[in-house]
């Protein structure tokens, strides 16, 4: 009776173990799969990205042999997120891996405090480093990317300045007198007309010409308005 009750004891114990080890080793592929799938999609971010995954528990899922990483909708890849990880077979399932990811880079302040509508020069800006994961999204990583362009709001001294708080120089005001460029294969034509809207470098300019036709072209850095056929 003894000798059966161990022989039971070792099968046990034996089972339990085996299960333990599949249970770790699934719980690490699941793992490594979502780490993956974080390296991959942030690879190109500005700065040093640091990838820590979280504790996962996948003790109570069916075996899997093949699995999918994948980004959940709204999910911003950056601080503490999660990182979905599905079975494709033979089991279907699919858990949520935590992550902290830190990306340490250079980002953009103000040096002393802005109005709106003020056009930034590079005093009035400072490089600082730090997470960029802990900033609001947008935050801008290069000056040249905002000095000459006009603010949309004020800023007080020593915050950090997003790309959607700044406005792209005026290249062309409505009324002006432009040149229009009508560019097509082997062609290219100019004349003038007079703007009816603003537009910066890069945006869709409509113009008025002499003979009362309206048409629409990309304002150029230069203040001219080129239009494709």
């Amino acid at each position: 009776m003894q000798m059966l009750i161990r022989a039971i004891s070792l099968f046990l114990f034996v089972f339990l173990a085996a299960t333990s080890s599949l249970q770790a080793a699934e719980t690490e592929i699941a793992v490594d799969t979502a780490e993956r799938h974080v390296r991959m999609q942030t690879q190109g971010m500005p700065g040093k990205v640091q990838i820590t995954m979280g504790k996962l528990d996948v003790s109570r899922l069916p075996p899997c042999t093949a699995h999918e990483a994948f980004s959940p909708p709204g999910t911003r890849l950056s601080g503490k997120t999660h990182v979905g990880v599905r079975c494709l077979g033979p089991n279907t399932w699919s858990v949520l891996v935590p992550v902290q990811i830190s990306v340490t880079g250079n980002y953009v302040t103000t040096s002393r405090p802005l109005g709106a509508g003020q056009v930034i020069t590079a005093a009035d800006l400072s490089v600082l480093s730090g997470d960029l994961s802990a900033l609001p999204t947008g935050i801008v990583i290069d000056p040249q990317n905002a000095i000459g362009k006009t603010l949309r709001n004020s800023l007080g001294a020593g915050q950090p300045v997003r790309g959607d708080q700044l406005l792209a120089p005026l290249v062309v005001r409505q009324g002006q007198t432009v040149t229009v460029i009508s560019k097509g294969p082997g062609f290219a034509v100019s004349a003038e007309g007079k703007a009816m809207n603003n537009a910066a470098e890069g945006q869709l300019a409509q113009i008025r010409m002499s003979s009362g036709q309206t048409l629409s072209g990309v304002a150029r850095a230069d203040g001219s308005v080129e239009i494709s056929f």
